[in-house]
């Protein structure tokens, strides 16, 4: 008789498990807006080099996350970006205008406990991104000896790194401050190096938010 009910004891087991571990989670959902800083990559070849890349742009996207009673937790973001492509050599600049958007999943590490108020807080994760050139093409575009800024989209895979602080500012409401870095492979089907051109490097999108969580329970 205890056999044969061992596997509805395991069962329940789990089930109450599971239920523990719910209710021991704080669940938010977030806002965020801010800037996007990138680091230029360098184009080469044999008709011409300079720096291909990114402009300075603006962010803005939202999170769901949960937090445990210790001092870990995740969150599932998503994230549009504003930041038109440029290829510059020279002296010369050329100007594309382009998005991106980014889904991500994030683990996050608090330096403190959730019993103090202020919580200094570290992130790493990964999702896509996913770039989009938006401007018109033009039958001839300024340095395309040296890259061409296409009009088409392309995903890659993406690292998330950085960190920030966030404190209550009411009962449910927490307010934060946070840094990003965004890591993506070169997407060479939207700044096309000219034949026989080779890019250096990832792209690095650093990217300053603030942003505004509710606390759902």
């Amino acid at each position: 008789m205890i056999r044969r009910n061992i596997p509805m004891l395991l069962a329940a087991s789990l089930a109450a498990a599971s239920l523990s571990l719910a209710q021991a989670q704080q669940w938010e959902v977030g806002a965020l807006g801010g800037g996007g800083f990138f680091l230029n990559n360098s184009v080469t070849g044999p008709r011409g080099s300079g720096d291909v890349g990114f402009k300075m742009g603006w962010s803005a996207g939202g999170w769901i996350g949960h937090t445990g009673s210790g001092r870990f937790g995740g969150e599932v973001r998503y994230l549009f970006q504003r930041s038109d492509m440029k290829v510059a050599s020279g002296g010369t600049s050329v100007g594309f205008a382009a998005q991106s958007h980014m889904i991500h999943y994030d683990f996050i590490i608090h330096t403190n406990s959730s019993e103090d108020r202020v919580r200094p807080f570290f992130a790493v994760g990964g999702g896509m991104k996913g770039y989009v050139g938006t401007g018109q093409e033009r039958a001839f575009q300024p340095l395309s000896n040296v890259a061409i800024l296409s009009h088409t989209k392309q995903w890659q895979p993406m690292l998330s790194f950085g960190g920030g602080v966030k404190w209550p500012i009411g009962s449910r409401l927490d307010l934060r401050v946070e840094v990003r870095d965004f890591v993506t492979p070169f997407p060479k089907d939207l700044i096309l190096p000219a034949p026989g051109g080779k890019v250096s490097g990832w792209v690095h999108d650093i990217t300053p938010m603030i942003g505004i969580s509710y606390i759902l329970y």
